[in-house]
């Protein structure tokens, strides 16, 4: 199946005018190679399990990359060939929070991961 990225999503702590849609993201953290990490974005404003969570990668000067998503109904994830392996999607739906955990990090891991509720 293809995917065709879609021009309209919503990154973490925005707003949406329509539905005070609210995604809220853990803070930055700092770690050495080799560890691991684990993001949360916390949902609000509507039903978590009717929409999938979208999580993109902006490394520094670079634009936004399409990491994968995560059903929330069925918690089942779909990765991008580039993060297949070491980065794991998960839910927690009795607090509408999904997570992303990367593993073994390396150098060019560096970046900010923004998580995006699906559209539709």
């Amino acid at each position: 199946m293809e995917w065709v990225w879609r021009p309209l999503f919503l990154l973490a702590a925005v707003q949406s005018v329509q539905a005070e849609v609210l995604l809220v993201q853990s803070g930055s953290e700092l770690k050495q190679p080799g560890q691991s990490v684990k993001i949360s974005c916390k949902a609000s404003g509507y039903t978590f399990t009717d929409y999938a969570m979208t999580w993109v990668k902006q490394e520094p000067g670079q634009p936004l990359k399409w990491m994968g998503y995560i059903t929330t109904d069925t918690g089942t994830p779909n990765y991008a060939d580039d993060f297949k392996g070491r980065f794991v999607f998960s839910l927690d739906t009795s607090v509408s929070t999904a997570y992303l955990q990367i593993n073994s990090l390396k150098n060019e891991d560096t970046a900010m991961y923004y998580c995006a509720r699906d559209t539709v």
